[in-house]
């Protein structure tokens, strides 16, 4: 099984944290989202998982390195989720390649999805969900149809959501265009209305879009409290490594990274606070992301 790891989008929605890491390295839980993403794909059975980059790519190449499944992907200009898959087909063996954005946290099972696309027996599949705020794509018969507004959809059409996770065919790669920009859902396009991309319900999964500050911290609040009463949940994660003074309070939610320091008498609410962060004593911060360049955003 080989994949393809989109990490090289410059994350403007986030900014200005995304100004410091790159959106796929934003930590959720403490663990790097790249690094949950690689370790999905790699349970599911990868064995080759390339990794583009362009966005603080430096970052990027850290936090692969020594990973032996990786092979890494420059892009000194942005090439879009379909000129990237171009650039990168000499890489991959003639086959499917399974596509996931780094920039979605999720529970979709890859290698379910690989083995549905085999068998539906399409040059596409993209695995799709209800999902109103995203709702963007038409639907009929397990067949993507377009990708349009829902006006005018019959009774048996249906309007749901791309996940990001897609497989295709390498031969349907080499219709990308060469050394370019290029939107893959361009292509997709083209294709659905020849009945040749499939439909993948993944409905129930676990799926959230860091998009943006508010999304950020929200996915941080369903993880933390999902098992809790929400006017109780005093539920924190605190890395072993930081050092915190008795005296601070931790209201709500919240995580804590590794090599933090927190001074006395400070108090945090639903804040998720990135590594390497010293917070001076007195200090009262409330629904944050808190990174060492910007402590006091």
């Amino acid at each position: 099984m080989q994949a393809m790891l989109l990490a090289a989008g410059l994350g403007t929605r986030l900014r200005p944290y995304t100004l410091y890491r790159p959106k796929p390295l934003f930590p959720v839980l403490n663990e790097p989202l790249l690094i949950l993403l690689l370790d999905m794909l790699v349970q599911a059975g990868c064995e080759r998982v390339v990794v583009n980059c362009h966005h603080l790519a430096d970052q990027i190449e850290t936090a692969v390195a020594g990973r032996s499944e990786v092979i890494l992907q420059h892009e000194p200009e942005i090439l879009g989720t379909g000129g990237c898959l171009r650039k990168a087909l000499p890489l991959f063996a003639d086959g499917p390649v399974l596509v996931m954005n780094g920039d979605i946290f999720h529970n979709v099972d890859p290698g379910d999805l690989m083995a549905r696309h085999v068998a539906a027996g399409l040059p596409v599949s993209m695995a799709m969900h209800e999902y109103q705020r995203f709702n963007s794509v038409s639907v009929r018969d397990d067949k993507v149809l377009g990708f349009s507004s829902p006006t005018g959809l019959s009774e048996s059409e249906e309007f749901l959501a791309f996940t990001g996770i897609h497989v295709l065919h390498t031969d349907v790669i080499r219709q990308i265009p060469k050394k370019q920009f290029f939107h893959i859902i361009d292509l997709y396009a083209e294709l659905a209305a020849a009945g040749q991309v499939g439909s993948h319900r993944v409905d129930g999964c676990f799926w959230r879009d860091i998009g943006m500050p508010e999304d950020y911290l929200e996915l941080h609040r369903e993880l933390l409290c999902a098992a809790t009463d929400e006017k109780k949940a005093q539920s924190w994660c605190i890395s072993e490594k930081a050092t915190v003074a008795e005296t601070v309070v931790f209201r709500d939610w919240g995580v804590v990274g590794p090599e933090v320091v927190i001074g006395e008498n400070v108090e945090l609410t639903r804040c998720v606070v990135w590594d390497k962060v010293v917070i001076s004593p007195g200090q009262r911060l409330k629904d944050r992301i808190i990174c060492r360049e910007l402590p006091e955003v």
